[in-house]
C-alpha cells in the first residue's frame, strides 16, 4: 500500500520557511532602518543656530562701557587674496611631484585681526547628526569669503563642539583643538577636561577629528597608525587621500591647506606624515588633520578653488570661514 508523507509535517515545513524568511526579511528591515537613522535621516538638535547663537551672546556679552567703535577699514578683494586691513587671506596653489607621484595642494594664509574673526557656520543653519550641505552654499548663507570643511561633526554623536563662543556637544572622545579668544591656538584632549571650563577658559571655537599632525613644529610619529572613530561606517585616514588640514604659525596667523587626490595625472593625494611635512614647510608649529577625502573643499571668493575627489562637492556638516 501506498502511504502519501502526512500532510501536517509539509504544513509545518512550509510554516518553518515562511517564519525564517519573515525573521529574515524583519532582521534586514531593521538593519537598512538602523543604518538610515544612522548615517541618512536629520536629527535636528537646534533648529535655528543664528538665533540661538544671538540669544546666547545675548546673554554672556560683556562690552566694555569705554569701548568705541572702529573706523572702517578699506577692503581689498582679487582672485587670491582678501584684506579689510586687519584680517587678511591669501591664496596659493602649489604642485609637486610628477606622473603617479603628483600632488596638487592649495593654501591659504591667514591672518586675523581678531580671533572672531574665524567663525564657524553649520549646514543648513542647523545643529545635529546627518546634516549636510556643500562648503559653498554653507559658505554663501554666511558671507563668507573664504571658508574650508570642518570636522563633519554630524558624522558622530561624540566630541567637544564648541562654535563661535557656544557650546552645541560635551562628549569627549578624542584629540581635540581649541581656538582662543586671545589668537592662540591648540591641541588638546578632550578626556581630560569639559566644554564648560573650555569656555570659561577663553574657547572660541573647537573642533574634533585629527590626529595632531604637528606639535611643536615637529612632525608627529606614528599617526599614520591613529584611527579617528571605530564606530560602523568609519573609513580609514591612511594612505594617499585628499586632506584637509589647519595650521598655527603664530597667535592670530594660521595656514589652511587642502590637498587634492584620487585625481590621476592630477593629484593622487597624501599620507598623513605628507601632509605633516608639507605643514611644516610652510612654517606650523601645531597642525591638525581634519575631515577629507571627498569633503575636502578650499572656498575662496565665491567659488571652490579646488577640485574635490567625487567630481563636485560633497555635503558636510561644517565649516571654518572668514566674513567678506
Amino acid at each position: 500500500m501506498h502511504n502519501d508523507p502526512p500532510r501536517p509535517k509539509r504544513r509545518s515545513l512550509r510554516r518553518a520557511f515562511v517564519a525564517g524568511g519573515l525573521v529574515l526579511a524583519l532582521a534586514a528591515g531593521g538593519t537598512v532602518w538602523w543604518a538610515a537613522d544612522r548615517f541618512l535621516i536629520p536629527h535636528v538638535e537646534v533648529a535655528d543656530v543664528a538665533a540661538y547663537e544671538a540669544q546666547q551672546a545675548a546673554v554672556t556679552a560683556t562690552p566694555s562701557p569705554d569701548a568705541t567703535p572702529e573706523a572702517a577699514a578699506t577692503t581689498t578683494l582679487t582672485d587670491t587674496s582678501y584684506s579689510d586691513g586687519s584680517t587678511s587671506v591669501t591664496v596659493s596653489t602649489v604642485t609637486t611631484g610628477t606622473g603617479a607621484d603628483i600632488v596638487t595642494y592649495y593654501v591659504a594664509d591667514v591672518t586675523l585681526g581678531d580671533a572672531t574673526d574665524l567663525r564657524s557656520a553649520f549646514a543648513n543653519n542647523q545643529f545635529g547628526e546627518n546634516i549636510i550641505q556643500p562648503t559653498s552654499e554653507i559658505a554663501a548663507a554666511n558671507g563668507a569669503v573664504f571658508a574650508i570643511n570642518g570636522d563633519y561633526y554630524g558624522f558622530r554623536s561624540t566630541g567637544i563642539e564648541i562654535r563661535n563662543g557656544v557650546v552645541y556637544r560635551d562628549e569627549p572622545a578624542r584629540q581635540g583643538l581649541a581656538f582662543y579668544l586671545d589668537g592662540h591656538v591648540e591641541v588638546y584632549d578632550e578626556t581630560q577636561t569639559s566644554a564648560d571650563a573650555l569656555l570659561a577658559a577663553g574657547v572660541w571655537n573647537t573642533l574634533s577629528f585629527g590626529p595632531a599632525i604637528v606639535e611643536n613644529g615637529q612632525a608627529v610619529a606614528g599617526v599614520e597608525d591613529v584611527e579617528i572613530d571605530t564606530n560602523v561606517g568609519n573609513h580609514s585616514i591612511q594612505g594617499d587621500q585628499p586632506r584637509t588640514a589647519v595650521g598655527v604659525i603664530d597667535d592670530n596667523h594660521l595656514v589652511f591647506v587642502v590637498v587634492d587626490g584620487r585625481q590621476s595625472g592630477y593629484s593622487e593625494g597624501v599620507t598623513l606624515p605628507e601632509l605633516a611635512d608639507i605643514m611644516t614647510s610652510l612654517g606650523a608649529t601645531t597642525a591638525y588633520n581634519l575631515d577629507g577625502g571627498g569633503s575636502s573643499t578650499m572656498y575662496f571668493n565665491g567659488r571652490v578653488v579646488n577640485s574635490p575627489s567625487n567630481g563636485g562637492e560633497r555635503g558636510t556638516s561644517d565649516i571654518l570661514y572668514v566674513a567678506g
